[in-house]
């Protein structure tokens, strides 16, 4: 592990940036992952050495053997955050100790080496400062920034890998809905699995994604736009694509709980991301207390029930890049639920506790709003 003195120092004293930035697109013409800011963070790892210098240099090719593990064996693990400036142009981190803590929690999950929380977020701020020109100004406008760890020791055989690289690039980004809520339609789908007990779904690594886009393929030529993902006999719902999953329903009459409105969220059993929009929708609306907030497993059978019921509000998925993406329709052993949209709003495809949510979680990260402690980092 480094002081936090030599970190500092190394990221001055060593970085080869360029200063030439190339960013011309407006706002309103920015796509998603396509456009990289001009310089990007790197780290390296030898077991016999520890961490090396970080760097912060021009965007560039990674070399890397061909044998390099990460080829052959999927040594990866990645973080998805944003950088935000708010009104006073100062630049904000929304939760990064959470998606520090992550990140290594994944890297350990694979055999990576640690890197120091709170060390890696200060290397990010330095990284933010360089490229400063390249966060875009305005509510919903962001930089997203990509940690990522790759196992680079050049061998074939299985096992621990020897060379790591930390590398971060950062990429600015519009809003998700640009034009407002769209709801999406899901597709439940138990013949393929997402995640499982006892494997990866806890961890972001490289794994756990690749495999879930020929079921989404296959949703898409279907007219869906996303898997909702089943678990086990019972058809457990677990997540949304690859966002975490929300019902906001009324609960059944009975039992120590009265009909009442309850949001709900599948439990982290070690099969779901814990995701940092996951967890700040959890604070809020336990901070708000205007209705039951639960974190366990529920069915489609449950979902179906309700439906008949007519118990179901709003479901929404969650996750870093959309903060919310409401749902309006499940297909289900063929029959389709419908999902109420907010009938008051025919601008928005989004129920009124979905767009409490983004603005609340919003109002917390471009600086509008205090928020908890550590909840909104000033760079």
């Amino acid at each position: 592990m480094f002081v936090q003195r030599t970190l500092r120092q190394a990221v001055k004293a060593h970085a080869t940036v360029t200063s030439a930035s190339h960013y011309s697109a407006k706002n309103t013409e920015l796509v998603f992952g396509k456009t990289f800011s001009d310089n990007m963070l790197t780290v390296e790892w030898e077991a016999d050495k520890g961490w090396g210098t970080p760097q912060i240099r021009e965007y560039g090719k990674l070399h890397l053997d061909p044998s390099a593990v990460v080829f052959h064996y999927s040594f990866e693990c990645f973080e998805g955050m944003k950088a935000y400036k708010d009104k006073d142009g100062k630049t904000r981190l929304f939760r990064p100790d959470m998606n520090m803590k992550r990140f290594n929690n994944s890297a350990s999950r694979i055999a990576l080496p640690r890197f120091e929380d709170e060390e890696l977020a200060k290397l990010i701020g330095e990284f933010l400062k360089v490229d400063d020109r390249w966060i875009p100004k305005g509510r919903g406008y962001s930089l997203y920034l990509r940690p990522t760890m790759i196992g680079t020791q050049e061998s074939l055989g299985v096992g621990a890998s020897n060379k790591a690289l930390i590398f971060v690039i950062a990429s600015p980004v519009g809003p998700y809905f640009p034009s407002g809520f769209n709801a999406v339609s899901l597709l439940a789908t138990s013949d393929k699995v997402r995640a499982w007990p006892g494997g990866t779904g806890d961890a972001k690594v490289g794994g756990n994604y690749a495999p879930c886009i020929k079921p989404q393929l296959d949703a898409n030529k279907e007219g869906y736009q996303q898997n909702l993902w089943l678990f086990g006999p019972d058809h457990q719902v677990t997540e949304v694509g690859t966002m975490n999953c929300f019902v906001y329903w009324k609960n059944e009459k009975g039992g120590k709980y009265l009909l009442q409105n309850e949001l709900v969220t599948p439990n982290l059993d070690g099969s779901i991301l814990p995701g940092v929009t996951r967890d700040s929708i959890l604070a809020l609306a336990r901070q708000w207390g205007d209705f039951k907030v639960s974190e366990r497993k529920f069915t489609m059978s449950d979902l179906v029930k309700a439906d008949k019921e007519g118990r179901i509000i709003e479901m929404f998925g969650a996750g870093t890049a959309c903060i919310v993406c409401p749902i309006k329709k499940i297909h289900y052993d063929g029959i389709d639920i419908h999902i109420p949209l907010d009938p008051s709003d025919k601008t928005s495809q989004a129920g009124k506790l979905t767009k409490r949510i983004n603005d609340a979680i919003m109002d917390i990260q471009y600086g509008d709003v205090e928020g908890p402690k550590g909840w909104s980092v000033v760079v």
